[in-house]
Parts: C-alpha cells; structure tokens; sequence
C-alpha cells in the first residue's frame, strides 16, 4: 500500500501537552519536517524556552539543551561558536523572546549570530496564566489587563519582526501565521529559509509565526483562528522584512 501521509522523524513519539486548538503543534511539525527534508535532523541542536513549550525537549527528535526565561539566544550562541558544523535552533514565545529575552535576541541577532530562532507569538503569557506580554494587542484583556491593554499606561504592543529586520547582523526575517493551511504551507517555506540561510553561514534568522492561544483568550479553537485573522494580522503584518539574496 502507498503511503499518503507519515509522521515526520523529526519529532518523536511522546504526546503533547498543548491545549486543545493551540497551534503549537502544527509548527513543531513544520520545523520537524524542514530538518529531516534538509538532512540536518541528526546534527542539530534545539533550545528550548521557559514557557509553554518548556517541554520542547521532549517533542524533537534532536538533540536539546533547556536555557533559563529568556536566555535562549544566549545558549544557542555559545552551542553554535562551539559546534559550528551543527544545525542550532531556538524556539521561543512572545514572553520568553520579547519581554525577559529581549536584549538576548536583539544582541544575537546584532552580532549576526548563526543560529535560527522560531519565534511564537500569541499575544499572551500562556503558560504562567494569560498575563499580558509585550505582544498583547491594544484593547485585548488579560489576567494583569482585565479592562483591555491600555496605550497611556503599557504602551504599543512591540512588533518584534520589524525591529530586528533593522539590524545588519540578521540575514532572514519573516513573519506568518498558521491559522488556514495555505499560510501552514508558506510558514513551512519560510521555516526552511531560514534554516538554509544557517547553513549557508548568512547569519542570524527569525521567522515569527503568529499562533493561537485559545484557553487564555477564552474562545474556542475554531473562533481563535478567526480572532488571530482579524485582529493580529491587522497589526502583525505577514511577509518578509529581510532575507539574503542568496537564498531563494
């Protein structure tokens, strides 16, 4: 019997502990999938975050090193100066990467480190209970915004993608979204830009990909993919801010 469709090797067995309708499965598959299809599955090196996806470890089929809140970029800068024939990743949320990670990421990418970050953001704080993030859109309510995020008082919620795509140092940077499977399929071929621009030695790559958080923006799954449509896209606009010209 032909084989339609198989698990990718890039990830391994164990269940996930997400919430139901989160999307952070899906992208975990795509970037299992882009590092078997680029044959660098058994020579890369992922980091994981503090935050939902604390338990990356356990999901790829890589090896895996777990950084404290926010120092992912850090980690993975010393994993890639030592191992630099290595494939070295970061997969981080909007808390870890813009708020704590901030000065990490803004750093790695200004010294155009040659590691791939994937960066998820869903507006919120998920794992430590729906406070707002850096990322939390104007109006939206929160734990520690229970009246809507206010400009006067928190700011404009911070667009990571265009500030980094400022610096010299990153080489590749782009923003989608997995809310429909046509943008599932153009997040995948980002993904796997970004991971080539590493191993080409371009230097620092981030694909931002906005993703759902359903259980503390307390919709349903399927209202969730409908509420990131128009209300993120709007403000976190989907395309490419930066990219070599030697990647196509």
């Amino acid at each position: 019997m032909a084989v339609v469709y198989e698990k990718t090797k890039g990830l391994t067995d164990k269940q996930t502990h997400y919430c139901p309708g989160c999307t952070h499965g899906i992208i975990h598959k795509l970037v299992g999938e882009v590092l078997v299809e680029l044959g660098v599955l058994g020579k890369t090196v992922g980091v994981a975050p503090v935050g939902c996806s604390v338990l990356a470890y356990d999901y790829f089929n890589c090896d895996m090193h777990e950084a404290a809140h926010g120092r992912a970029p850090a980690v993975a800068t010393g994993i890639k100066r030592v191992l630099p024939n290595h494939t070295v990743f970061t997969y981080q949320g909007d808390g870890d990467l813009a708020s704590i990670g901030t000065a990490e990421i803004v750093h790695a990418a200004h010294r155009g480190e040659k590691f791939t970050t994937i960066f998820v953001n869903n507006a919120i704080y998920g794992m430590t209970g729906g406070q707002m993030a850096p990322t939390t859109l104007i109006g939206q309510k929160a734990t520690t915004s229970p009246y809507g995020r206010d400009q006067a008082t928190a700011g404009m919620p911070l667009k990571v993608s265009e500030m980094l795509a400022t610096i010299n140092g990153a080489a590749f940077v782009e923003r989608v979204s997995v809310h429909d499977v046509p943008n599932i399929r153009k997040a995948k071929k980002a993904i796997k830009k970004a991971f080539q621009v590493q191993i080409d030695g371009l230097g620092f790559g981030i694909v931002e990909v906005l993703s759902t958080c359903p259980t503390n923006w307390g919709i349903t799954p399927v209202d969730s993919l409908t509420w990131l449509k128009e209300n993120m896209i709007p403000y976190f606009p989907l395309g490419n801010f930066r990219t070599p010209e030697e990647v196509k």
